[in-house]
């Protein structure tokens, strides 16, 4: 068992910052890959950034060079650090886990970012 909570959203002009927060509590040493999605109204939840055991990474073509996630352990929340914002980078944001040997979807509760122009 795995629970996500996410935290760090909020109200930012474009251009702006914001890091995400996801802390990570229970049976840690059995994720093998976390990741950020984001899901605006009406349209299919995307991935944004996902990273594994390993350190591996992967981004959305769109967040590319402006968006970081970083390693996560039994002591540090998984970060999604957040620059250049821009208007389109406006939904809710959920943290993901894939855990275990069939690899089973944990998800977070969202966190909501709003980017103004």
């Amino acid at each position: 068992q795995v629970a996500l909570v996410e935290s760090g959203g909020g109200l930012v002009q474009a251009g702006g910052s914001l890091r995400l927060s996801c802390a990570v509590s229970g049976s840690i040493f059995s994720i093998n890959a976390m990741g950020w999605y984001r899901q605006a109204l009406g349209k299919q939840r995307e991935l944004v950034a996902v990273i594994t055991s390993g350190g591996s990474t992967n981004y959305a073509d769109s967040v590319k060079g402006r968006f970081t996630i970083s390693r996560y352990n039994a002591k540090n929340p998984v970060y999604l650090q957040m620059n250049s914002l821009k208007p389109e980078d406006t939904p809710v944001y959920y943290c993901n886990a894939n855990v275990g040997g069939l690899g089973m979807a944990y998800w977070g509760q969202g966190t909501q970012v709003t980017v103004s122009s």
